[in-house]
């Protein structure tokens, strides 16, 4: 991806080397993985968050946490990344006569406190509704490309780019009407909905993805970054690995077949109108 000569968001927070103590993960680490795997580049955390005990009377400390030349530049990456989701989303909303409110994007090492709550490094990003921020550990771009094997710096924008699709989602009222839905369902359909959430947050970074072709952005090999990111983070791939078989009214966030499906769908459009994955029945 040509990135470097972007222009660079002024709406990143970054607190690396701030933590906040008294958060406790109960139970083992091990349990935390598995269920972040599930809730990677997902959608409202807060389910997540409210199991976390922690003590909101700690105050945030400095860490002595130092930062190397790689993740400084993956500051930058995710900066011009940002900045390029802010033209394109500025640009698409102008055009149907309306705002767009650019959220900020916080970096944090460790743990964060978020609207949300107190979210351990080991949830990996996420979107916060309550404060309209997207928040990531720089780390998880070492997991993207060793654990889960999607190497690529355009599979890192994906990232960015989907939680990105979170906040328009939250902008144009759709979070808010899944998760109040959400409450009134069985668990299977609440899973079912939430999983329709995701892959139009998938099919919306795929727009910006299509705008960013366009301006020259992409280099050779970009998109199957990207796409590699999105199977490799499929439910069925996911708990095929942690548990040897899969379980389909669990899914919240798609097969590894249909985030690819719709990211691409975005991607070859770049038509908001081809993004409604609440009035389908074939996902």
């Amino acid at each position: 991806m040509r990135w470097r000569e972007s222009r660079q968001s002024e709406n990143v927070e970054d607190r690396r080397g701030m933590s906040r103590g008294g958060m406790a993960i109960g139970g083992g680490l091990g349990g935390i993985v598995i269920l972040v795997i599930a809730l990677l580049l997902g959608a409202d955390p807060r389910q997540l968050l409210e199991q976390l005990p922690t003590d909101p009377q700690a105050p945030a400390t400095q860490s002595s946490r130092p930062t190397n030349p790689e993740e400084e530049e993956l500051r930058q990456f995710v900066g011009a990344v940002l900045g390029d989701t802010e033209d394109v989303w500025n640009d698409i909303f102008r055009q149907v006569g309306r705002q767009y409110s650019e959220p900020t994007l916080v970096l944090f090492s460790d743990q964060v406190q978020s609207a949300c709550g107190v979210a351990g490094a080991a949830v990996g990003p996420f979107y916060c509704p309550g404060d309209e921020k997207l928040y990531i550990d720089l780390s998880f771009y070492r997991e993207l490309k060793t654990r889960f094997r999607a190497p690529g710096d355009f599979a890192q924008a994906y990232v960015i780019a989907h939680e990105v699709g979170h906040h328009i989602q939250h902008l144009l009222g759709t979070m808010d009407q899944v998760n109040s839905a959400r409450q009134r369902m069985s668990e299977a359909e609440a899973n079912q909905l939430s999983v329709r959430l995701e892959l139009q947050a998938d099919f919306l970074a795929g727009v910006w993805a299509h705008h960013a072709q366009k301006r020259g952005a992409l280099e050779q090999g970009d998109v199957e970054e990207a796409l590699r990111a999105a199977s490799a983070i499929g439910d069925d791939r996911l708990q095929r690995e942690s548990q040897g078989y899969v379980v389909p009214d669990s899914f919240t966030h798609g097969s590894s077949e249909q985030r690819i499906r719709w990211f691409r769908k975005g991607l070859e459009t770049g038509d908001l109108r081809q993004g409604d994955t609440f009035n389908t029945r074939s996902l």
